[in-house]
């Protein structure tokens, strides 16, 4: 099987803007940001969506939600908020195969969303 674009950013294998890494999880910016500040924060571990997470990637899972509101922190967004999306399947704007948050902020919000 092949890796996905989110495997080949964490291996280095494509290029991206990073902000965050640790052994679990890695951040970066959104090519195609829909906000002043929008990152993705991804498992290194290959989980190809939310509702395909099994009760053993509830420490991955947790990990991944902390570290989110450490990077919106670090990037200017505790005072003002943010928000974090998980797109599940394409009918929700899924584009890789791959579990990953979006962290979005810098303006309001809109909603309900999408």
């Amino acid at each position: 099987m092949s890796k996905t674009l989110f495997e080949k950013i964490a291996a280095r294998e494509v290029p991206a803007a990073l902000v965050y890494e640790d052994d679990l999880v890695i951040a970066f910016r959104d090519i195609k940001p829909q906000a002043p500040v929008h990152v993705l924060i991804v498992p290194k571990k290959p989980i190809p969506r939310i509702a395909e997470a099994k009760p053993e990637d509830h420490q991955i899972l947790g990990h991944l939600l902390l570290k989110a509101a450490q990077v919106a922190k670090e990037q200017g967004l505790a005072e003002s908020g943010f928000r974090l999306v998980f797109n599940n399947g394409r009918n929700a704007g899924e584009a890789v195969p791959h579990l990953h948050c979006h962290i979005l902020g810098g303006r309001s919000m809109g909603w309900p969303p999408g």
